[in-house]
C-alpha cells in the first residue's frame, strides 16, 4: 500500500446540491423491481447457467413475484438467443411478466435483439452506452459529441424497428453506463438526447436506469446525483427512474436505499447480490429491510429457504453464513447477554402476540422468512446462561429454574470450551443429565416410602454411599422434610432446602417429572441438584441426593 494514498487516488468530487431533499425524507412503499438475475448475475459466474437451471431460476423469480425480468443479452450468443425463445414460444411467461433483454447501441446487435422479442406479450429493451470519462478516453477514444451520438443513433435504430414487434406491448429503457462515474450534467444531456428520439410521455413512460456500475463515491454522493437528475431533467413525468448498484465499496444497499429517498422509482438487482466483483445490489436485503419497517416489499420471501436451494442449485453459489437475512448464522446469537436479551424478547412476545415486534438483536420474525425458533439460539464457549436455557426449554421442556440457569450456565460454557466447537440443544441435554441427573455417588437411591399418620410423614429409605447398603428413618411435615431428617441420623452432610420447584416433561421422555432442588449447608455453601423419575416425589429425592452429591 502507498504511504501516501493521495498520490495515486482521489476523491470523488461533490455534488452541488444545496438543497437536497433526501436527508428528510421516508420511504412509505416499495419500489418496482427488476431482477438481473439471468443477465447480471450469470454473466459473472465461473460456469454461466444452461437453459435448464435459467428456465428454473426464471420460474423462481416469478414466483417470488418480479414483474420485470431482465433474461440476458440475446444477441451475444445462440444460448442468449434461444432461451428468449423457449419463453416465449413455450409460454413460460405469464401476462403480466415483462421481459427484459440488454443491448448495446451497435445495430447487428439490436437486429438480433429484436428477432428474438417476436411473439412476446411484454418486453422491456434496455440499451445502454457507457458516459463517464473515463469510458470516453480509454475504451472508446471518443469526444462527448461522439458519445451522445453512439446513443441517439442506437434509440433510432430500435425506435426504426419497433413496428416488427406488432402485439408485443414496449417499454424502451436507457442507460447511460457507468453514470455514477459520469458528470451529472453530461449524464442529462445524453439521456435527454435519447428521449428526444423515443418521445416518451406520462401515459407511455420510458425507464431511465442510472447505474452506479462502479462504486466510485460514498452512497451519499449518489443520493445526490439521483435527486439532481430527478430536479433537472426534462419531462420527469415521462421518465421511470432506475437504479442498478453495484457493491465495490460494499454500500451497494445503502447507495439504493438513499436513491429511493432521492426520487426513484425503480431497482435492479438480483438475489443474494451475485454479480461482478464484489456483486450487485442484494434485492432480497432491500426488500427485507422494507418489510422490518411495516412496508410490504410486494415480494414473497416467506420461504427463502427453498429460494436459496434453488439459486444455489442452478448457480453454483452459496450464501455466506453472515448474509442478511439469509444467511445460517443470522439468527444466532452466541453471545450470553444477546441470548439472555432475545430469551426474555420472545418471552414477552408470546404474552403479548398482537404487539409489535421489538425482540433484541432479531430485526425481523425469523418465521416471517421460513426459519424456525430453535435455529436461533445456538450455543459455544461465548454464550452464557440465557441461550443454554432456552435450547433445553424449547427443544425438551426443561425449564431451569433461574438461580440454576446462572450455576450450570457457566459449567455447560466449560465444557463447550473443551470441545471447541458449538453444540447443539441434545449436546447441552447430555451435559446437564450428566451434571445433575445421573450424579449417583457418593449417594443413590434404592428404594423410598412414605406414610402420612396426622400431617405427619414418615419415611423409610433405603440408600447407598459409596456402595455399601444405608438404611433409616426420618419424619417431617413432608417428604423432604423427612428425607432431611432421616439423611441427619445417617452421617450425611447437615443442610436444608433452600429452593425447590418441578414440571412434568413432555411425553417423549416417557411422561416422567424433574425436579429442581437447591440445598443449603450451615456454612451458606449452595448447590443445586435434579432427579427425574414418573413419580414425582421419588423425582424429588433424587433431586437431593444430586445436589449432596455435588457438594
Amino acid at each position: 500500500m502507498q504511504k501516501d494514498p493521495s498520490k495515486k487516488y482521489r476523491a470523488f468530487p461533490a455534488i452541488h446540491l444545496p438543497e437536497r431533499q433526501w436527508p428528510n425524507r421516508l420511504l412509505t412503499a416499495a419500489p418496482r423491481w427488476a431482477s438481473v438475475d439471468l443477465r447480471d448475475g450469470n454473466q459473472a459466474l465461473a460456469v454461466p447457467m444452461n437453459v435448464s437451471q435459467k428456465l428454473e431460476l426464471f420460474r423462481t423469480l416469478v414466483k417470488i413475484g418480479f414483474k420485470e425480468i431482465e433474461v440476458g443479452f440475446p444477441s451475444a450468443s445462440n444460448t442468449e438467443f434461444n432461451f428468449n425463445r423457449r419463453l416465449i414460444v413455450e409460454k413460460h411467461v405469464p401476462d403480466d411478466v415483462w421481459l427484459q433483454v440488454l443491448v448495446q447501441a451497435r445495430e447487428d446487435l439490436i437486429e438480433r435483439t429484436i428477432e428474438s422479442l417476436i411473439g412476446a406479450k411484454r418486453v422491456i429493451i434496455h440499451m445502454y452506452n457507457s458516459t463517464s470519462p473515463a469510458q470516453r478516453r480509454v475504451v472508446f477514444g471518443k469526444s462527448k459529441e461522439e458519445i451522445k451520438a453512439i446513443a441517439t443513433k442506437g434509440a433510432q435504430m430500435i425506435q426504426d424497428r419497433l413496428h416488427r414487434l406488432e402485439g408485443t406491448e414496449v417499454m424502451l429503457q436507457y442507460s447511460p453506463e457507468s453514470f455514477s462515474a459520469t458528470e451529472v450534467e453530461y449524464s442529462k444531456e445524453v439521456s435527454e438526447a435519447v428521449m428526444d428520439v423515443w418521445q416518451p410521455t406520462p401515459q407511455r413512460k420510458m425507464i431511465l436506469n442510472l447505474p452506479d456500475t462502479v462504486e466510485v463515491a460514498m452512497p451519499n454522493v449518489y443520493a445526490d446525483q439521483i435527486e439532481w437528475i430527478c430536479k433537472n431533467i426534462k419531462q420527469r413525468d415521462a421518465l421511470i427512474i432506475s437504479l442498478h448498484a453495484h457493491n465495490d465499496r460494499s454500500t451497494g444497499v445503502a447507495a439504493t436505499e438513499l436513491g429511493l429517498l432521492a426520487g426513484a422509482d425503480r431497482v435492479e438487482g438480483t438475489l443474494f447480490g451475485n454479480g461482478e466483483r464484489t456483486g450487485n445490489l442484494d434485492i432480497v436485503t432491500v426488500a427485507l429491510n422494507l418489510y422490518m419497517h411495516g412496508i410490504d416489499p410486494q415480494l414473497d420471501f416467506s420461504n427463502l429457504h427453498s429460494i436459496i436451494e434453488v439459486y444455489e442449485h442452478c448457480t453454483g453459489m452459496t450464501i455466506p453464513p453472515r448474509q442478511p437475512y439469509a444467511g445460517e448464522l443470522v439468527f444466532t446469537a452466541f453471545s450470553g447477554s444477546h441470548q439472555d436479551a432475545i430469551k426474555k424478547g420472545l418471552a414477552e412476545r408470546e404474552s403479548s402476540p398482537g404487539a409489535h415486534w421489538e425482540v433484541p438483536y432479531l430485526t425481523i420474525d425469523p418465521a416471517d422468512i421460513g426459519r424456525e425458533y430453535r435455529e436461533v439460539i445456538r450455543v459455544n464457549s461465548q454464550s452464557g446462561k440465557g441461550g443454554v436455557a432456552y435450547l433445553l426449554e424449547r427443544e425438551f421442556g426443561i425449564n431451569l429454574p433461574k438461580d440454576m440457569q446462572r450455576e450450570f450456565g457457566p459449567i455447560a460454557n466449560d465444557a463447550v470450551d473443551q470441545l471447541g466447537r458449538e453444540v447443539s440443544g441434545a449436546d447441552l441435554k447430555a451435559m446437564f443429565w450428566k451434571e445433575y441427573v445421573e450424579r449417583s455417588e457418593p449417594w443413590s437411591l434404592a428404594g423410598f416410602e412414605t406414610e402420612n399418620k396426622k400431617g405427619v410423614v414418615k419415611c423409610q429409605a433405603e440408600l447407598f454411599h459409596s456402595g455399601k447398603p444405608v438404611t433409616f428413618n426420618g419424619e417431617g411435615n413432608g417428604p423432604l422434610a423427612a428425607l432431611v431428617h432421616g439423611l441427619a441420623t445417617s452421617g450425611a452432610p447437615r443442610f436444608e432446602i433452600a429452593s425447590y420447584s418441578e414440571h412434568a416433561l413432555s411425553s417423549g421422555e416417557g411422561a416422567a417429572a424433574i425436579a429442581y432442588i437447591q440445598i443449603k449447608t450451615p456454612d451458606g455453601k449452595r448447590r443445586w441438584g435434579s432427579g427425574v423419575d414418573t413419580n414425582i416425589e421419588i423425582a424429588s429425592v433424587r433431586a437431593v441426593l444430586s445436589a449432596l452429591n455435588r457438594l
